[in-house]
């Protein structure tokens, strides 16, 4: 066989074994339902600026929970410490991603500041995706008081068989990042509060 056709021939293999027409987004949804059922321990890589207050993350166990998994997205609960009011809610939408908070109290009733988050604006990459504060979620935000946070911006990013980082941002220099060791999988916590009636 010429040389030609050697090339050609392992050009076709790799050709089909490769996945067609998975967009970033459907990618980084396969890579984050392939932990479904695990659960991963964290710690804070960046607090900017740093807190002048008692901070709630800090010197608490951070635990993200892969709990529920289907075709169209994810909840994972974030326990912070004995703190299970934190669910991500991963879901797609027509262009992309949502990313949205679900934040309860410990009786499963929802704090006045849930369900906020936003859409991915561009098409991301298998490894990172970003959620831009949403109209809904500064609704929110100036009815609570939280003028802070109308410029938030979300994003998940995820190494497999590495790690998974959660991260906030905002372009005063706000910067929060969590990264999770998923080398190293930890006992389920308990369901996150509110699972019984929270919504899909």
């Amino acid at each position: 066989m010429s040389r030609f056709l050697a090339g050609l021939a392992i050009l076709l293999c790799c050709a089909a074994a490769a996945p067609v027409g998975a967009s970033p987004a459907e990618a980084f949804l396969d890579r984050l339902r392939a932990l479904c059922g695990q659960a991963f321990e964290g710690r804070i890589t960046a607090n900017l600026p740093p807190p002048t207050t008692p901070d709630p993350f800090e010197g608490k166990s951070l635990v993200m929970h892969v709990r529920e998994c289907s075709e169209d997205g994810l909840r994972i609960p974030f326990h912070v410490g004995e703190d299970r009011s934190r669910t991500w809610v991963l879901t797609r939408v027509a262009d992309g991603l949502r990313l949205k908070h679900d934040h309860r109290h410990a009786d499963g009733s929802e704090d006045p500041v849930t369900w906020y988050g936003g859409d991915t604006t561009d098409s991301g990459t298998p490894a990172r995706q970003a959620f831009p504060v949403d109209a809904a979620s500064i609704a929110n935000f100036k009815e609570n008081g939280l003028d802070a946070s109308l410029q938030n911006t979300w994003a998940l990013e995820i190494e497999p068989g590495q790690r998974f980082v959660y991260e906030l941002s905002r372009p005063s220099g706000r910067l929060f990042r969590v990264e999770f060791d998923l080398t190293r999988p930890v006992p389920p916590p308990p369901a996150p509060w509110g699972a019984e009636t929270a919504a899909p």
